[in-house]
């Protein structure tokens, strides 16, 4: 039986932020049920060995809110330069300001092993896994792919990256789907 524990990262995915979260759930019974289903063989591979996307029962899925708007010709865009922690490099971050946030399909648990996160000295726990991030994926979308931003910083080894090698055709479904999809604005919730 794996552990699954709480990494600080995740813990800024709270209602304001941007970012999926859950208005009932808590981080620690988020967590329990990353473990319960990792557990139970409901995962998958991430991007990199240490690295490992769980899912979640289909019956929690309402319990968390999707960031994501569809981008057409109405979606006002807001650029900001903007940077995830101290000591990362900032990035242009795209925001869509306005649109009606698309209902969760599925709910997805980034788990990332004690010695992946040992490299960048980024655990904060012993605990065999932590639980790096939670992503509420649109519906009607298969797969979720990692931002731009986020790859290049893992692929260039920059700090708040986690070494890792991308092909052509990730980096092209990635762009793909950033072009589609943007994340509402909070002040732009309704």
């Amino acid at each position: 039986m794996s552990e699954v524990a709480i990494n600080g990262f995740v813990r800024r995915q709270v209602k304001g932020s941007g970012k999926t979260y859950s208005p009932d759930l808590t981080f620690e019974e988020i967590a329990d049920h990353a473990q319960t289903r990792y557990n139970a063989g409901h995962f998958r591979e991430g991007y990199r060995d240490g690295v490992v996307i769980v899912q979640a029962a289909p019956e929690l899925t309402e319990r968390f809110v999707c960031p994501f708007v569809r981008i057409d010709g109405e979606t006002e865009l807001k650029a900001e330069y903007v940077r995830r922690r101290e000591g990362e490099e900032p990035y242009i971050r795209m925001r869509a300001a306005n649109g009606s946030r698309l209902p969760t399909g599925k709910v997805e648990f980034i788990l990332y092993r004690h010695d992946v996160l040992d490299e960048n000295d980024e655990q904060s726990t012993d605990a065999e896994w932590e639980l790096i991030s939670i992503h509420a994926v649109p519906e009607g979308v298969d797969e979720l792919p990692m931002g731009p931003a986020s790859m290049m910083r893992n692929q260039l080894e920059l700090p708040g990256g986690t070494k890792a090698h991308f092909g052509s055709e990730e980096w092209a479904a990635a762009v793909r789907f950033w072009q589609r999809y943007a994340v509402l604005e909070p002040e732009s919730e309704s």
